[in-house]
């Protein structure tokens, strides 16, 4: 039953009754480092905005904090700082490293765990474990620059600070009694083995909206800057909180020793010896706590950041707890019902679970499902992007002479909404193909914002007026795969076998947006009119040879991935045109056009035109890339992910349906009679297989079944935990072209890279296991089988005389995928290595981290460590092992 407490505020929500995502998460992680921060000349935007200036520089576009949250808009901002006495600086911020210290790439260098949260974020929790000995920010920075990128990353537990257990393990809890009155626990426990102090500032601060010399912008700027300043009623003080564009707050903290007060602004003095227009800027707290500078901070108590500083010894193996409450209302006794409040939103947030879990699932699986749906709705961020504002430059700033103009082709995009990030500090932007999967174990809690952050691609605010989806920040027109139609649709079949009530406006809404989306691709993509792309980047970094990236001088790459993915798009637009036909028949000619481009792209792949050229080897059975350069083809006889993605164009359409739509079965029926081409040569919509279906696909069963020899191969493409993006046969037999006078080689690379094409990110596509693909890959063999049903088992691996059904495979692979979180037998998880405290302390063990990608042999997480977005998928993998699809 969908009646819990949390779902009935989803339905408040939804109904506009209660505005219960007026405060959540949406603080980053991370905006230091950001092309949004980045005002300088040449586009470094690391090296202009370097996490020693983020004390100390007020932002201009988003703030970030530990643990934080903030209204939906940023004005007001609540997170936790700390000090151990021991570090130079407070923690304010996570820690990591640019992409030019790291040596596979930036690299947040913490431990941070996302346990809890509600989609109303009514009840969060977060973990934070802090070390007692002086934060080793140099010898992280030194060592990971001294190793080379064949080395593996030197990690903060490689440096051995948390060893005899000196750290502190920091508890952040929210919990809301109402939908803007916030109850906060802060819980620090020290685990060692002698008393520790430890310095919490809770701190609430304004966003900065004032400095940049706009009077009444369209945003947040505000015609006067907001205060915060001390009251003292009933014998208590508190915080009260004026914003000119929002509601007073009032924030309460128990047992508060004093407050301090600064404003929120950039300490030019330190930064760039000038002098302050105010003795009291951002950094102050820093300087009050360390350095004991007791005129850093205002007197006259009021400014635009504030916090209360706590001073504890802690015992061993005892915690220290202090609570606080922020709301738009002044209690005279704030916590009197405190705990109980806090309570039943804990119980609130298991009876939502309860519903949300499958039965079948155990304990370890439904911890490992719930901090993916935690991390999901942690890692919620304020994206706020004004290009056109942001290349002009802001009033009270020095025109900015950029050599380097990112994005300039983008003015149209104001971004201004809180969005799923992919990660809130290696990826505190948003991804539009990261995005699409992060909605599918979305749905499942909170249908409402998946949908949203999907419609929320196609608004004209953010797609280009010639039909482009903005890829992320660093390069809005780099293109990603298109797989927002899927998500649309997975999300839409989800959403209704929920609710029971399809909801078409939506799917209607988008399916309008996309046709703009899908111009586009045909237009820029299909560069000789012969259904054949060159999609370019596509996401998959390091998947090729060449910087996909960029183009080649009097030379094109004709590619299997693009072209599947446009013939993938096709079928799902196709598939959705079907089902709005359903009640409104017009849509029946669309799905004719998909129908039509779908099988003469597929043709395209297979049996070219005359100006073409096939991707398929029949020598190999596998599908390749093609370079064409001075009149010459040449296949990229490389295998990875680039030749399975064919597999991912199918589907299945039911008898019933075909016939509901007489127009679109005739048109269907014209051309395979007139054109029988563009069918020949791959598999036959017009038979009927398990089910009464019809089957859609650019692979034919003989294709089908060498592709999946390839896929199921453990020599190959198979994993003990997932399929591999690259085949290990690359391993011993790197593949080698020689051209234009240099020689490109790939090999098989199943950790971090080695070595990158493209600057920046951990990304690598040479080996590992990326969840994506290999969840869609699932999702295609489940269509397959729908179709073939028993008349098609494969060798699952490949000659071990194991042969199973498509459907018994497709399970298989998903329980390989699964298996990375859970406890295996010896009670580790493979994500972690085997000595690892993750593994053997009862601290660390049921912590989850939610990887980038995964080590092709060992299933070791890799790349982003928190990055809890398309990884997330594992908790749609175990919803469906109980049964659901």
């Amino acid at each position: 039953m969908l009646d819990t407490p949390e779902h009935l505020r989803l339905i408040e929500h939804h109904r506009k009754q209660a505005n219960w995502r007026q405060w959540g998460p949406y603080l980053s992680e991370r905006a230091w480092g950001t092309v949004r921060e980045d005002y300088s000349q040449d586009g470094e935007a690391w090296d202009y905005f370097p996490h020693d200036h983020a004390r100390s520089r007020a932002y201009r576009w988003n703030e970030d904090g530990l643990g934080g949250i903030s209204d939906r808009y940023q004005y007001l901002c609540f997170a936790l700082s700390l000090w151990n006495e021991k570090d130079p600086i407070l923690k304010e911020r996570f820690f990591g490293l640019n992409p030019k210290e790291g040596n596979h790439g930036e690299d947040v260098k913490e431990y941070y765990f996302y346990l809890d949260n509600t989609p109303t974020h009514s009840y969060m929790k977060m973990l934070y474990k802090y070390p007692q000995k002086a934060f080793p920010y140099l010898q992280l920075i030194q060592e990971n620059q001294r190793r080379s990128s064949k080395e593996p990353e030197y990690e903060l537990l490689d440096t051995g600070i948390f060893g005899e257990n000196l750290y502190f393990d920091i508890e952040i809890e929210y919990a809301k009694a109402s939908a803007d009155d916030i109850l906060i626990r802060l819980s620090a426990t020290n685990r060692g083995s002698r008393p520790a102090p430890l310095h919490l500032l809770p701190t609430l601060w304004f966003r900065n909206t004032w400095s940049w010399g706009y009077e009444n912008g369209p945003m947040d700027d505000v015609p006067s800057k907001p205060l915060l300043f001390e009251k003292n009623e009933w014998g208590q003080t508190f915080i009260q909180a004026d914003h000119p564009s929002n509601k007073t707050y009032y924030l309460h903290a128990e047992d508060a020793p004093q407050w301090i007060f600064t404003e929120n602004e950039t300490n030019m003095e330190r930064l760039y010896g000038l002098s302050n227009p105010t003795p009291y800027v951002k950094d102050a707290f820093n300087r009050f706590i360390v350095d004991k500078d007791a005129l850093s901070v205002n007197p006259d108590l009021y400014g635009t950041k504030a916090a209360a500083p706590y001073y504890f010894s802690i015992p061993p193996l005892q915690t220290q707890t202090i609570r606080l409450r922020l709301a738009p209302d002044k209690f005279k006794d704030p916590f009197r019902d405190f705990n109980d409040i806090f309570k039943a939103k804990q119980e609130e947030a298991n009876q939502f679970y309860e519903v949300v879990q499958n039965k079948i699932l155990d304990e370890d699986e439904k911890r490992v499902q719930r901090q993916a749906f935690a991390g999901l709705l942690w890692s919620k961020q304020l994206y706020y992007y004004d290009i056109e504002q942001w290349l002009k430059g802001d009033k009270n700033r020095p025109p900015i002479d950029r050599k380097i103009e990112r994005n300039k082709d983008w003015i149209h995009l104001v971004n201004f909404d809180v969005i799923s990030m992919p990660d809130k500090w290696e990826y505190p932007w948003y991804a539009s193909w990261d995005l699409a999967f992060h909605c599918l174990p979305l749905v499942l809690i909170d249908p409402d914002f998946a949908k949203r952050q999907l419609i929320l691609m196609t608004r004209e605010w953010y797609t280009h007026p010639n039909g482009q989806l903005p890829a992320y920040e660093w390069n809005f027109s780099d293109v990603n795969p298109p797989v927002l139609a899927w998500a649309a649709w997975r999300v839409y079949k989800i959403d209704s076998k929920k609710t029971g009530e399809p909801d078409r406006n939506f799917l209607e809404a988008i399916f309008h947006k996309l046709l703009l989306n899908f111009t586009w691709w045909v237009n820029q993509k299909d560069e000789k009119g012969n259904n054949v792309f060159q999609g370019g980047f596509l996401g998959l970094d390091n998947i090729s040879i060449f910087d996909r990236s960029l183009p080649l001088d009097n030379a094109r790459i004709d590619q299997s991935d693009g072209t599947a993915w446009m013939s993938f798009y096709c079928i799902l637009m196709m598939k959705i045109s079907i089902e709005l036909a359903r009640t409104n028949p017009v849509y029946q000619d669309c799905a004719t056009k998909f129908f039509e481009h779908f099988l003469r792209i597929a043709s395209a792949m297979i049996k070219p035109e005359r100006k073409g050229y096939s991707l398929w080897c029949d020598y190999d059975g596998f599908f390749y890339d093609a370079l064409h350069t001075n009149g010459d083809v040449i296949p990229l006889r490389i295998r990875s992910l680039v030749g399975l993605l064919p597999l991912l164009a199918v589907e299945t359409i039911d008898n019933r349906i075909l016939n509901a739509l007489p127009i679109f079965k005739q048109r269907m029926e014209w051309f395979l009679s007139e054109r029988p081409d563009y069918t020949s040569t791959m598999a036959c919509i017009e038979d009927t297989g398990k089910g009464a279906r019809h089957l859609l696909s650019i692979l034919d069963k003989e294709r089908l079944t060498q592709t999946l020899s390839y896929l199921l191969d453990e020599n190959e493409f198979l994993a003990e935990y997932g399929i591999r993006s690259l085949s290990k046969y690359h391993k011993d037999h790197p593949y080698i072209l020689k051209i234009w006078g240099e020689q490109h080689c790939i090999g098989y690379h199943p950790g971090d890279a080695e070595y990158r094409l493209i600057a920046g990110g951990n990304s690598n596509w040479r080996g590992p296991i990326w969840f994506p693909l290999n969840f869609l890959i699932i999702e295609s063999l489940q269509k397959f089988y729908h179709y073939y049903g028993d008349s098609v088992k494969v060798e699952f691996p490949t000659r071990s005389g194991n042969w199973l059904n498509l459907w018994d495979v497709s399970t298989e692979l998903s329980k390989r995928l699964m298996s990375l979180f859970l406890k295996q037998g010896d009670g580790t998880r493979p994500i972690f290595p085997k000595n690892s405290p993750f593994n053997k302390d009862p601290n660390w063990q049921n912590l989850l981290l939610f990887h980038e990608f995964f080590h092709g042999d060992t299933g070791e997480g890799l790349g982003a460590n928190h990055q809890t977005g398309w990884t997330a998928l594992v908790a749609k993998l175990l919803q469906q092992s109980g049964g659901e699809n």
